[in-house]
């Protein structure tokens, strides 16, 4: 098999609301065994280790941390998470983190780097020019405003890889020239473009509301990665990495691997301690 990540779901809260949450579409049916079964603790911790080994063991070099939520309001799992791949005869070395950016702050950038080992931090950005419109697409409390500049100033002032994720909607005009130029200023190493993603059921409010607001220039956008970037690599998912004024940049389609191929793009481990092959169906368990 396979298998491009891990992505390890931390049994989470959010303070955010995004307009455009796939998890709101997706209620979490899954039994929180680590933190919420007590009596058994022992036995799902063992089951967690082997998923996580089971991954490794299957040529997965990459473990994004990441959740229904946002995964730094649990921060004692992530330190349950740091002990126990440290447990493994063959460690992640790789980790990554999935962002909104609350929350971060000089002490726990501190604590990412020095006690979880996150090599990379993937903030999610809804409007990477204006901290007033990225809080209102995710309905962020105003005392949690995230202040985008100085948080990728931190991140890098730690010497994290910043990848900046860029979830796409009509906010963003084809001036990619200037956005480009202001991804380089904000210290992106990398970065993302996420198709924001339409469930089947379309009386969800996110739905609607990406419906209305969905980016309508990809194709042009891609176009300017061709002719101002350098081709690298093409992604075990089928997306090609390009290099462009210094900054590794993908155009990502299919945020919820909707599409069959002979990769898995990436495996889920839920905190029920069982593996995943999609973020939004119970019925592609793995085991």
């Amino acid at each position: 098999m396979k298998i491009q990540s891990l992505s390890i779901c931390v049994p989470c809260s959010c303070p955010s609301n995004c307009k455009f949450c796939v998890s709101k579409m997706h209620p979490s049916l899954y039994t929180n065994q680590i933190e919420d079964n007590i009596r058994f603790r022992h036995l799902y911790e063992q089951d967690y280790l082997r998923r996580l080994k089971f991954a490794r063991d299957n040529g997965c070099n990459t473990a994004i941390i990441t959740g229904d939520g946002e995964p730094l309001t649990n921060r004692r799992f992530l330190t349950y998470l740091s002990h126990w791949n440290k447990l493994l005869d063959n460690p992640f070395m790789w980790i990554e983190l999935q962002t909104s950016g609350v929350l971060l702050n000089d002490e726990y950038l501190r604590y990412l780097r020095n006690t979880v080992g996150i090599n990379t931090i993937a903030l999610s950005v809804s409007n990477i020019f204006n901290d007033d419109l990225n809080k209102d697409i995710n309905r962020t409390p105003d005392k949690l405003k995230v202040e985008i500049a100085k948080v990728c100033s931190e991140i890098k002032r730690y010497d994290f890889n910043l990848r900046l994720c860029l979830n796409m909607n009509d906010t963003y005009d084809n001036s990619f020239k200037y956005l480009f130029s202001h991804l380089q200023g904000l210290g992106a190493d990398q970065v993302l473009f996420r198709k924001l993603y339409v469930s089947s059921e379309d009386e969800y409010e996110q739905n609607l509301w990406i419906k209305e607001h969905a980016y309508k220039h990809f194709d042009t956008l891609l176009q300017y990665i061709k002719d101002n970037g350098r081709p690298l690599e093409v992604l075990p998912f089928g997306a090609t990495r390009y290099s462009i004024h210094g900054m590794s940049t993908v155009i990502d389609t299919d945020c919820m691997n909707t599409e069959i191929k002979d990769t898995v793009k990436y495996l889920v481990l839920r905190p029920n301690c069982k593996l995943y092959t999609k973020w939004d169906d119970k019925g592609s368990i793995l085991f």
